[in-house]
């Protein structure tokens, strides 16, 4: 089958011009067929803030109420994706900035959890995989910014790293998917205050143990469930690294690798 990426970039590289200029370049310099999901970083807190909309996080998610959908919708889905695409333009990938909404590409439901209001947070239930096939088959290079719909007029505030998930389940039945989350660590460390203690292949048979011996930090487990969740439902191979080191994440150079092998 054909290769494909399902790369997700997170809020710290998009926060740094630098960083996410850098990001881009070796991106776009990707020969194979791929797909960009960005997370929104501090932009949207920001404007949020100016303009006196109060901020509400539980378990470092997000509340959305009616005015900070909006903010978000316009920064997630307005500024930082328009401004990820040109700069792919001008690096000649030919790149299309969507959402959710955009062509039925991800239907989701309103977030449902006994005594908590996550207000229009929303939980994946479909991919339209034959759109973004269709996108890839000519040439488009998907940017997918993190708001979905639910098919009733309304929009979700949805997480980025689910959607990169969600997506390359969905695609790894008409390619051979390999998904990278791109975060401010060097790969899965043993040692949290030890930037070289990079695992740099997990298997499923090793992580179980990993855990009980507290070798695996707590903050990276939700990740690493839901890298072997993908693996176990078709996705080639997940990996996880710095983003500004892309072209060494997809050739195995760096971070740590997770598959079936």
């Amino acid at each position: 089958m054909e290769i494909l990426y399902v790369i997700k970039i997170g809020g710290q590289i998009i926060d740094d011009d630098a960083l996410l200029s850098a990001f881009l370049s070796k991106f776009a310099a990707i020969k194979s067929k791929k797909i960009l999901v960005h997370g929104g970083g501090k932009m949207a807190t920001r404007l949020a803030e100016k303009l006196g909309i109060p901020q509400q996080l539980i378990d470092g998610r997000r509340i959305t109420d009616v005015e900070t959908l909006k903010v978000v919708t316009m920064v997630y889905a307005g500024y930082i994706n328009k401004n990820i695409v040109a700069q792919l333009q001008s690096l000649h990938c030919n790149a299309a900035g969507i959402s959710g909404a955009d062509g039925n590409c991800i239907l989701s439901h309103k977030r449902e959890k006994a005594g908590i209001d996550y207000g229009y947070a929303g939980d994946i239930d479909l991919v339209n995989t034959d759109w973004l096939k269709q996108l890839l088959d000519t040439g488009i290079v998907p940017v997918v910014a993190p708001i979905t719909h639910d098919g009733k007029n309304q929009l979700l505030n949805t997480n980025a790293d689910t959607i990169a998930q969600e997506i390359a389940k969905a695609l790894s039945s008409s390619f051979d998917v390999s998904l990278v989350y791109s975060f401010e660590k060097p790969g899965v460390l043993t040692n949290v205050e030890d930037e070289n203690s990079v695992i740099k292949i997990l298997h499923a048979g090793d992580y179980g143990e990993l855990i009980k011996s507290g070798k695996i930090f707590a903050g990276m487990i939700p990740k690493l469930d839901n890298a072997f969740a993908a693996i176990r439902q078709g996705v080639r191979k997940v990996i996880i690294g710095k983003g500004e080191k892309l072209d060494q994440l997809i050739t195995g150079n760096s971070g740590t690798t997770i598959s079936h092998e």
